[in-house]
């Protein structure tokens, strides 16, 4: 199937670079390989126990100890601390005196919730992206994330470490497509939206092949209507790209079933 069959209604001025193999098309753009700023894919401790926890290896309310997770993971207790410091930051863990820290559990409704207005409020920022115009950072950003998702989803399959990869790509194309939107009140609100941890664009929740393939190519087109200046079709993109999660995150085997949603 041609990419112009699934975007015929792309503001002409794309048109040429979407009939071109990916590789070409970033060519064509006059950007080059992106290496240098492409998502790292070193597993860091704090990396390793954010995807062992979304991967749903420790239960709801289960207590970590310092201890345990050290010689699972083969490091030593000083960055199991500074890791479990940072997922409770992050809103995975709880932690409470005397006690130590515990995985986090989620209401499904405010899982939900927190999708719908992560969804207006990202479909926001795409708008303003494609408003303004994507500036040479964000736009080199977003470029070496979509190559390293290719390079990772060309494969075919995932394996569990690829968590870690693909959700710094997936962190570094949003947060490149808000950079780009220029409103700091905007981000304001999108992190407190993400302070329920399964929303936030950190923490890959449903991991499955297709629907991660699905989602990258959401990014590529997402991407190429901020490129095109089309507002409209970046911000409907973007919403229903984020709204999908929700029922990726339904069928996922990685986490507990969400309420039946009717439509």
């Amino acid at each position: 199937m041609s990419a112009g069959k699934d975007d015929g209604d792309i503001l002409p001025c794309c048109l040429y670079t979407l009939f071109l193999p990916r590789e070409t098309q970033r060519m064509s753009i006059g950007h080059p390989a992106v290496t240098a700023s492409a998502p790292s894919v070193s597993l860091s401790t704090t990396e390793k126990l954010r995807a062992a926890v979304l991967a749903s290896e420790f239960v709801p309310g289960e207590r970590l100890y310092e201890v345990r997770l050290s010689e699972r993971l083969g490091v030593s207790r000083t960055p199991i601390r500074a890791a479990l410091q940072a997922l409770a930051s992050d809103g995975l863990l709880d932690y409470a005196p005397h006690r130590g820290y515990s995985v986090r559990s989620f209401d499904a409704a405010e899982i939900l919730q927190a999708y719908e207005i992560r969804a207006v409020l990202e479909g926001l920022a795409a708008k303003r992206a494609a408003q303004l115009g994507m500036g040479d950072a964000p736009r080199r950003d977003i470029e070496g994330a979509l190559l390293e998702g290719d390079r990772l989803l060309s494969r075919g399959h995932l394996i569990p470490e690829d968590r870690i990869a693909y959700g710094a790509i997936n962190s570094t194309i949003h947060n490149a497509i808000l950079t780009a939107g220029q409103a700091r009140m905007l981000g304001d609100m999108l992190r407190l939206s993400q302070q329920v941890a399964p929303s936030s664009h950190r923490n890959v929740v449903a991991f499955e092949y297709q629907d991660v393939r699905r989602r990258h190519d959401d990014h590529h087109r997402i991407f190429e209507a901020i490129l095109c200046r089309d507002p409209g079709r970046a911000e409907l993109l973007m919403r229903d790209h984020v709204e999908s999660v929700k029922l990726s995150l339904s069928r996922s085997e990685s986490w507990p079933a969400l309420p039946h949603q009717g439509r």
